[in-house]
């Protein structure tokens, strides 16, 4: 496959991640930050909200497990995950987040344990194709850039 068609199919991936729903324009604003001094950036954004996610949700699925729920604790936990979630653009998980902080406020539990099983699959379905398409994207290399010759 040559170069082009290869960076073409990185910014059709790129596209689908929109096109889905699964991002947002906080994504597009991380990506603006990326330069050639820190050509990884989102990556390394993306790559530290689910190492730091993954302690939120283990504290979610504990505080669930609970009886009775702690809607205070549960609702804060959310809130983090969802600022967490909304730094990288993750539009459906940040989706998933509001509904379960909905619950929580109504103490409704089994809406909450059903909203979090939602996130979670939303969760993972994002970090999937995100890691997807940053490996595509290491593969196939930046987009060079013409530029005149001195």
């Amino acid at each position: 496959m040559d170069r082009n068609k290869q960076h073409r199919q990185v910014a059709l991936m790129r596209q689908s991640l929109f096109d889905q729903g699964l991002l947002d324009e906080q994504f597009v604003q991380l990506e603006e930050l990326q330069d050639e001094a820190n050509p990884n950036f989102v990556e390394e954004v993306v790559t530290l909200f689910y190492r730091d996610s993954a302690r939120l949700i283990l504290n979610i699925d504990q505080a669930l497990d609970k009886s009775p729920l702690d809607f205070a604790k549960l609702d804060s936990y959310m809130h983090q995950f969802k600022g967490s979630a909304s730094s990288i653009g993750a539009k459906k998980v940040k989706s998933e987040c509001t509904l379960f902080r909905e619950y929580c406020k109504a103490g409704n539990g089994e809406g909450c344990k059903r909203t979090f099983q939602q996130l979670k699959k939303e969760y993972a379905l994002l970090r999937k194709k995100v890691e997807t398409y940053f490996q595509l994207a290491r593969q196939v290399g930046p987009v060079e850039t013409a530029c005149r010759s001195k």
